[in-house]
């Protein structure tokens, strides 16, 4: 079992950065993939990034690639997603989410847990 609690989000300017960060409790949490997803209003929630369980490999969706970065501190339990050069369309409720292995990292249907979502506000 594992449990995610999101935090850092807000309002922002066009171009500005933020800092999500995810905690997990539960001492597995280093045997799990982590996933950021978005939901906007009226959309689908919608991939953003990816990290492995060691943290080696990293995946984006097209839209963020080379602005934002995922990372993850396995000993501290926190997944993190740095945002840079923050636009508009970026604005969405942003969730972390855990995968136990199995199932394409790109879907929300592969992961098993999910936090309860942190705003994300790009004002242009």
């Amino acid at each position: 079992q594992v449990q995610l609690v999101e935090s850092g989000g807000g309002l922002v300017q066009a171009g500005g950065s933020l800092r999500l960060s995810c905690a997990a409790s539960g001492r597995t949490f280093s045997s799990y993939a982590m996933g950021w997803f978005r939901q906007a209003p009226g959309n689908e929630r919608e991939f953003v990034a990816a990290i492995t369980w060691g943290g080696g490999s990293t995946y984006y969706a097209d839209s963020v690639k080379g602005r934002f970065t995922i990372s993850r501190d396995n000993p501290k339990n926190v997944v993190y997603l740095q945002m840079n050069s923050l636009k508009p369309e970026d604005t969405a409720i942003y969730y972390c989410a855990a995968r136990p292995g199995t199932g394409s990292r790109y879907s929300p249907r592969s992961y098993d847990y999910w936090g309860q979502g942190t705003q994300v506000t790009v004002s242009a």
